[in-house]
């Protein structure tokens, strides 16, 4: 049995959830995976659902998820090891502290931003992740042409987004249809509602 093979059969829970030494400092990714590879984040990965899809789907890649809510943490991180993807490690931490603070500068190809909490009620709004200083956040974590994916059941969060984009260092694209992704507890939750749901993918530009 080589490495590779023996380090991905033993994989525990508490291997994968990830807590850093210090939380008022940059993760040093190439301390916490084990390959050097492209990667990816869920915010809000919830159950981890899609996290675990996407690390079964491209071994070759890297996968972190970030969760605040310590039931999800524990079922993703549950999750991740019982399919023994040692390519997934899970951060318990607000989504937008991890964005600002911990996350390196040009470190991210892929942001994943599914189904944020929508708060519907309008003096509730303030609170909706999606912001201008969030997008440039974002902008800034991630690698030249690098991408932002984000879905939404609720049609005014999506215009409001579509215009904070318009004033971004983003460019929307067109959807690519070769590109299938694993579907969310949330989204699988909305097409069985036959609820709408609005899509943007995003790119970074200078």
């Amino acid at each position: 049995m080589d490495d590779a093979v023996a380090y991905s059969s033993a994989i525990s829970v508490a291997a994968v959830e990830l807590i850093p030494a210090d939380y008022f400092a940059p993760l040093d990714l190439a301390l916490i995976f084990r390959q050097a590879a492209p990667l990816e984040i869920d915010l809000g990965c919830g159950d981890g659902t899609l996290l675990t899809g996407l690390a079964e789907k491209f071994p070759e890649r890297n996968f972190l998820g970030i969760e605040r809510l310590l039931g999800r943490v524990r079922s993703a991180c549950g999750k991740a090891a019982r399919k023994k993807l040692p390519n997934v490690r899970i951060l318990r931490i607000e989504s937008t502290y991890a964005v600002q603070h911990l996350l390196p500068s040009k470190s991210i190809d892929v942001v994943h931003l599914l189904f944020p909490d929508p708060w519907p009620k309008k003096r509730h709004h303030r609170r909706r992740i999606v912001t201008g200083d969030f997008l440039a956040a974002v902008h800034r974590i991630l690698v030249p042409g690098g991408r932002l994916r984000i879905a939404t059941d609720q049609a005014d969060y999506f215009e409001t987004i579509r215009e904070l984009v318009s004033v971004s260092a983003f460019r929307e694209e067109a959807a690519d249809e070769q590109e299938i992704f694993p579907l969310t507890t949330f989204e699988k939750q909305f097409i069985a509602e036959r609820a709408p749901i609005y899509r943007l993918r995003l790119r970074t530009i200078a």
